[in-house]
Parts: C-alpha cells; sequence; structure tokens
C-alpha cells in the first residue's frame, strides 16, 4: 500500500476539508507565546469534540518553527504484539491532502529486532492519524516517523529514538489519553497525580494512567537525561468538553523544550 488513506475522517474529526481546516485554524489560531527550542508534545487522540482543543494548546506554539521531520509514537489499540510497527506505506493521507513518510529512517530502523513493518497494525490506527491535521496546519514541509507501541519496554522505546531525536529540525509526538471511564471528580484526582509524576520526569506511568504510557516514559527517560523541561499547556477530561461527566477520559498536552 503506497497510500494509507484516512481511516478516521467523519468520526474522529471532520471528513469535509475545508470544515477541517476551518476549525482548524480556529483552533491553533493564538499568538506563539513559547519563545524556546521546542523538542516534543504530548497531546491526547481521542475525537476532536472531546480533545481537539486540548491537542490544540500544545500544537499552536509550532507555527513559525523550523520542523522538517516528526516521530509519530503512540499506542496500539486494535492489534497486539512484540515491539514497534512502522508502516510500509510511503505517505499517510487525511482530508487535507498526503504527509510523506519518513522512509530513510524506517529502511534503518527495520534492521532493529523491535521493528515489525505492518500496514494492518496501521491502517484502521486512531492515535497516530489524528495528529496529523494538526502538524499539517502548524508546519509546513515534514515527513513523519510512524511509530506504534505494543509489548515493548520504555526503555527499548528510548534506545530505538534516541538517535532520530537529535537534531532541533526533529520534533517527537507522544499520543496518549489518561486516565478512562472513571467518574468525573475521581478522573480529576487520577490525572492530576499522572501530571505531578510526569512532571517529576518520573518514567513510571502505567497503561491504567495513560494509554500510551509506554510512549511517555520513553519521551521522560530521554527529556530527564538531556535536561529539557516540561510546560503544562491543558488538562482536561471528555465531562468539560462534550461527554457527560459519568465515565470520563482524561487528555493533557505538554510542550518539551530546550532550556533557555
Amino acid at each position: 500500500m503506497t497510500t494509507r488513506p484516512p481511516a478516521m475522517a467523519g468520526q474522529f474529526y471532520e471528513k469535509s476539508a475545508s470544515l477541517l481546516q476551518q476549525q482548524l485554524n480556529d483552533w491553533c489560531s493564538p499568538p506563539v507565546t513559547h519563545r524556546g527550542v521546542i523538542r516534543a508534545l504530548i497531546v491526547p487522540h481521542a475525537g476532536y469534540i472531546y480533545s481537539g482543543e486540548v491537542a490544540a494548546k500544545a500544537y499552536c506554539q509550532l507555527q513559525a518553527k523550523n520542523i522538517k521531520k516528526v516521530i509519530l509514537i503512540g499506542p496500539s489499540h486494535r492489534y497486539a504484539f512484540h515491539g514497534c510497527a512502522v508502516p510500509n506505506s510511503r505517505y499517510f493521507s487525511t482530508p487535507l491532502g498526503n504527509v510523506s513518510i519518513d522512509t530513510q529512517s524506517i529502511d534503518n530502523l527495520i534492521k532493529i529486532d523491535d521493528i515489525k513493518v505492518s500496514d494492518q497494525v496501521h491502517a484502521q490506527e486512531h492515535c497516530l492519524e489524528v495528529q496529523l491535521p494538526f502538524l499539517q496546519t502548524c508546519l509546513h514541509h515534514f515527513t513523519v516517523l510512524p511509530l506504534l507501541t505494543s509489548d515493548i519496554s520504555s526503555i527499548n522505546v528510548a534506545r530505538i529514538i534516541d538517535d532520530l531525536w537529535q537534531q532541533e529540525d526533529t520534533l517527537l509526538v507522544i499520543s496518549s489519553d489518561l486516565s478512562h471511564f472513571h467518574p468525573y471528580v475521581d478522573a480529576q484526582c487520577i490525572d492530576q497525580n499522572t501530571c505531578s509524576t510526569i512532571e517529576r520526569f518520573e518514567p513510571s506511568l502505567t497503561v491504567e494512567q495513560a494509554c500510551g504510557s509506554t510512549g511517555i516514559n520513553a519521551l521522560l527517560l530521554l527529556a530527564k537525561k538531556r535536561g529539557y523541561q516540561l510546560t503544562r499547556m491543558e488538562l482536561k477530561n471528555s465531562g468539560d468538553t462534550a461527554g457527560d461527566k459519568e465515565r470520563v477520559v482524561g487528555y493533557v498536552s505538554y510542550l518539551i523544550s530546550e532550556i533557555q
């Protein structure tokens, strides 16, 4: 499959290119206030009506940044396997157009035992796809390296991406929601504790705290080693946005940047 078509358009976000672009333009219009070199984001991956504005709080700070490569990491929701899965596709498509895959990096990664090549694993996965329209809106010319995690330690994920995530023009995006299906007040407490753990750079998150815990923990390992700083942009849950308060899902967005 040369191009992976959008699987979640019309479900997680607008299928109409014009409506989608207008929504993203509205969300990403605030001026850039973060002047440092942004090296990574942690952003949610639910339907846009639930978590889109939380993600936009981080994405809007990327405008005018010189980013050429994006490493996208998120958890596989449909398939279990050993290691990380990369696609065989050359492009990921959204209603806003095609995004080129960093095939050169994939060619190097497939030599690693922990890397699996599978278009099937990526075909219906939402956690990376929903990030693409934000990137298309806030960046110019860039490639993506999509990595879905399953049965792999955060230490091994950190090892895989360490060399790839060295240059200032390379952005790491970790796709993760927080707690799932707790009552509103309980979720607020759980998610606040999770954020405190993240902000202490403790790579100890579990899947119950964050579905993308493997990617977040890998990021924390590398960010602490490199002396980066974390800036929380927004913390909400679906009870604050478009859902009821009986069973909510938590969302947070962070900037990870070099210390000025």
